[in-house]
């Protein structure tokens, strides 16, 4: 049976090996950042969506979906 989906997906070590990549080659740029988050902060409140009216509405969503990303998250070879 052939294999599905990407390389990366199939090979953790090539995930791993890109995201460090990816981050040893940016230098924090905490001003962009905090332009970022000020600008998302702002759409929020355009849209209506902050602040929330009750900030613990959907907590247990929120860890669900986490929980279940740190799973994911882990690499299935190293529990072999």
């Amino acid at each position: 049976m052939a294999e599905t989906g990407d390389k990366v997906t199939r090979d953790w070590q090539l995930l791993r090996e890109f995201e460090r990549g990816l981050i040893s080659g940016k230098v924090p740029d905490p001003v962009k950042n905090l332009r970022i988050v000020e600008a998302m902060y702002e759409e929020a409140r355009h849209l209506g969506v902050f602040p929330l009216k009750d900030p613990l509405e959907g907590l247990e969503t929120d860890l669900r979906i986490a929980r279940v990303v740190n799973l994911v998250r882990e690499d299935p070879q190293e529990n072999r």
